[in-house]
């Protein structure tokens, strides 16, 4: 049951009467913040699972016609921001951090982490609240209800997606190119206004946008932030430019275009936004899919569960298997559930789940070992050194860092043939290996680090009106990826607002960029100063000395400066030098490809 908000607002009045009667002794004003911040916990906890029981219901059981679940999620998150954003939380978070001084570090935290979720719904501008939750509502009502159509038949994103992947037809491609930004258009005025919504909800308390909201989080400044993304764009200019090169001249072979063109437009590219080109590239040699059809999606998860367990970690709780959506819904039910993977951390305690739809095949298999990632951090946060608060990876990047690690550890040759699913003598193409997993992985930095980051930055920090979005986009996407578009991209066009996480999960997209670079750090790490084996084919299976390494990162949740943590855990800053030399082989063969071929990059990015 949710406690009643009157306890903490009779204790937040008699803090401020304190406050305003002068300030207490150093000796008292550490038990009166851990006072305040076992109330507000309290409430905390109670509100936020409430959020997420309504959230996976609403997730987990679609009803078509059926709203129940959408008014009962709107309710409980309203109640939520209610309470986070309220006033006397506020004013008494503010009060207290004015002592910072008085304070240990774990409470200062806490009360940091406070006045952020606050700064987010603010009731101190309460109709300016109401406006930007009910503006982004509309606008995410927009984008995913949107009739997507080729040739006048409605379509959707994923058979957008087919097309782009496998037909070799550049009108057919450029048809479903165009029809996936028929979208942006509905969406330009709605996220005009979701910018001035988003930054007057945030300058309410202090910050100057909502970019600087976002990345206040890692202890940063806009200009630190952008600053960190362009040098990871710089360390992997060279690999990038060399991969832009060889994609240019092989597209060009592929669909039977003589004259190789200088920017690569954007309908030749398998993915709608340019930032993964993997499906370029087929590896010969493994073939997942076909070992794991012979086993049901239930061994799937059984085995994912056994590598963590291999690695000193504790079995799932019985909850997680019993309150958990992991597998396709029977074709009888009356509802639907969200197919999309994800790890859900319910009550910031014991009670973790899973939503997923588990298949014997390639693609589950290394989505539910990452999945497993995001629940064992969970789980190993949950302590009681840890305070509910600061109960999240050392970093928003960290999370999904850990979830790409070993997702990716569990497609590695080695760790494969150890799970009996390749043969032991199995011949792989390494070379196409590792091209693939570039086309993905590198492709990505200039995308994310680049064209996205630099993107919203301007977006709240310019403030720059919508008569420049299209243009701004396809500048950042000119210079930072090498890519065109195949026609004339007016004002009459909002390409950038295709984009999901441009309009409901905005000014953060960087942290995607990081994972991906502290991905490789550890991973280095591990493979050569833990097992001593080649990067690109490792076997964590087994070694309790990998998963102690893990857990001395994840058991320390937000309570660690990330930069320290990083540091204390690879001997080394964040730096994109680890993945640059992953690829090195890679570099070396790409070199010998493009040998008399025109660059049409520069040598270095113009940032």
């Amino acid at each position: 049951m949710v406690r009643a908000l009157c306890g903490i607002v009779t204790l937040l009045g008699a803090t401020l009467a304190m406050v305003a009667c002068g300030p207490t002794v150093d000796t008292g004003i550490r038990d009166e913040v851990q006072a305040f911040l076992d109330d507000y916990t309290a409430n905390y906890v109670d509100l936020s699972t409430g959020s997420s029981e309504a959230e996976w219901i609403s997730n987990t059981r679609i009803v078509e016609g059926d709203d129940t679940n959408r008014r009962r999620t709107e309710a409980a998150n309203q109640a939520l921001t209610a309470f986070t954003g309220s006033v006397e939380v506020i004013e008494a978070a503010e009060s207290f951090l004015e002592r910072r001084d008085a304070l240990d570090l774990i409470q200062a935290a806490q009360l940091e982490k406070v006045l952020y979720n606050a700064a987010n719904y603010p009731q101190t501008v309460p109709e300016l609240v109401k406006e930007r939750i009910a503006a982004e509502a509309e606008q995410v009502e927009v984008l995913f209800g949107f009739d997507f159509q080729i040739g006048g038949e409605s379509v959707t994103t994923n058979d957008i997606d087919d097309i782009l992947q496998t037909e070799n037809d550049l009108d057919r491609r450029l048809e479903a190119w165009q029809a996936s930004k028929e979208v942006g258009p509905p969406l330009r005025d709605g996220l005009a206004r979701l910018v001035e919504l988003r930054n007057g909800t945030v300058q309410a308390l202090g910050y100057d946008d909502f970019f600087q909201y976002q990345v206040s989080e890692y202890g940063m400044t806009n200009d630190e932030m952008v600053e960190l993304n362009r040098r990871l764009v710089r360390e992997l200019w060279p690999l990038y430019r060399q991969l832009h090169t060889w994609a240019r001249y092989e597209l060009a072979r592929r669909f039977g275009v003589a004259d190789v063109p200088r920017l690569i437009p954007a309908h030749w590219l398998p993915n709608r936004w340019a930032q993964d080109w993997n499906q370029m590239v087929t590896v010969e040699g493994i073939d997942l899919d076909s070992k794991l059809a012979d086993y049901s999606a239930e061994w799937v998860m059984q085995r994912a569960e056994e590598f963590y367990v291999s690695l000193g970690y504790d079995p799932m709780p019985p909850t997680f298997w019993r309150l958990s959506s992991l597998y396709p819904l029977p074709p009888d039910v009356e509802f639907k559930k969200n197919n999309h993977a994800s790890a859900w951390h319910m009550n910031l305690d014991d009670d973790v789940r899973s939503l997923m739809s588990v298949q014997p095949d390639r693609y589950w298999w290394m989505t539910v070992h990452h999945e497993l990632g995001h629940i064992y951090y969970f789980m190993a946060y949950s302590n009681s050194e840890v305070p509910p608060l600061l109960r999240r990876g050392a970093n928003r990047a960290f999370h999904e860092a850990i979830g790409y690690l070993l997702g990716s550890a569990s497609m590695q040759k080695a760790f494969l043939q150890g799970r009996g699913l390749v043969a032991a003598d199995v011949e792989t193409d390494e070379m196409q290996s590792l091209l693939k997993e570039a086309l993905e992985q590198v492709v990505f930095i200039p995308w994310s680090a680049g064209v996205m980051t630099h993107f919203e930055h301007d977006l709240y920090a310019e403030e720059f009106g919508p008569n420049e979005y299209n243009a701004r986009w396809w500048e950042y996407v000119e210079r930072f990826q090498g890519v065109a578009p195949p026609e004339p991209r007016d004002e009459s066009h909002c390409d950038p607002a295709t984009k999901t996480h441009i309009n409901d999960d905005a000014a953060q997209y960087y942290d995607y960029a990081l994972s991906y670079v502290i991905l490789h750090q550890l991973h280095e790490h591990i493979a050569r100063g833990i097992l001593g084996e080649d990067p690109h084919n490792t076997n964590f299976y087994g070694r309790e000395d990998v998963g102690s390494f893990i857990d001395g990162i994840l058991r320390v949740g937000a309570t660690r400066d990330w930069r320290e943590l990083l540091h204390e855990a690879v001997g080394d800053d964040i730096s994109a030098l680890p993945m640059l030399s992953y690829f090195a082989p890679l570099m070396t063969w790409l070199e010998e490809q493009n040998a008399g071929r025109e660059h049409t990059l520069p040598e270095e990015p113009r940032i």
